[in-house]
């Protein structure tokens, strides 16, 4: 199989004999597809050491940031539970065009609109679909958030984000061409993620740093109020 090389290693954050935790770059396949072009992955750069791995959870290929794999397959059940029952807390980073409020969430179903490529939209028929975001920092043009998916749908927070008005930068599915030419890759980083270990029990909160270079916008003064959450089925 040929590899990108253009696309960095996962990094390993976290290791032991039921798991392991990596730091996905933008660019590489959680999972590989079909055909050659589409097999550089994560297990199949990490199965050669580590041996045998089975992906708990999914990031799209142009956000980098923390993904689960099971070593074995009760960590693989246990994981799988914990995020299908919402005992996982995800925290992701992210630059968007424009400056939302402090804070807020988004309560708006997601349907699948085309299956190639894969896009998605808010839709009354859709799965239902909650997003939180925290201003961290900003100005008029752009803004970083702290973003707290409830559910985990297939594109969720580029396109919660950009049906609120502020597409993630450099997204080339979602984003104007404003958006899209502010930022050479997509500005979607998953951050933490906090979990109780699916053998021994013990809290795990693990932290990927932002891999991009770029300055941040200024501070913000008083971002950050805590609002009610929404409710997700």
């Amino acid at each position: 199989m040929a590899l990108d090389s253009s696309v960095a290693d996962p990094r390993v954050v976290h290791a032991d004999p039921w798991l392991l935790v990596v730091d996905k770059p933008s660019g590489l396949l959680s999972q590989s597809g079909l055909g050659p072009e589409l097999a550089d992955a994560v297990p199949a750069r990490l199965e050669p050491h580590w041996g045998p791995l089975k992906l708990v959870h999914r990031l799209d290929r142009d956000t980098s940031g923390l993904l689960v794999l099971a070593r074995d397959p009760q960590a693989h059940r246990q994981l799988s539970a914990a995020f299908a029952a919402r005992r996982v807390r995800k925290h992701y980073l992210a630059d968007v065009a424009g400056q939302p409020v402090a804070a807020g969430w988004i309560d708006q179903p997601l349907l699948r609109r085309t299956a190639q490529p894969p896009r998605y939209g808010v839709d009354p028929a859709g799965k239902s679909s909650c997003t939180g975001w925290r201003r961290l920092r900003g100005n008029r043009h752009w803004s970083r958030l702290e973003l707290r998916p409830l559910t985990g749908r297939s594109h969720q927070l580029r396109v919660h984000l950009a049906w609120l008005g502020h597409p993630i930068l450099g997204d080339p599915i979602y984003g104007d061409p404003l958006s899209r030419a502010m930022a050479p890759r997509l500005r979607l980083h998953a951050h933490r993620l906090v979990f109780d270990h699916p053998i021994h029990g013990r809290r795990l909160a693990l932290i990927a740093p932002l891999p991009w270079g770029a300055e941040p916008p200024p501070p913000l003064v008083g971002s950050g109020p805590v609002v009610p959450e929404c409710e997700a089925a």
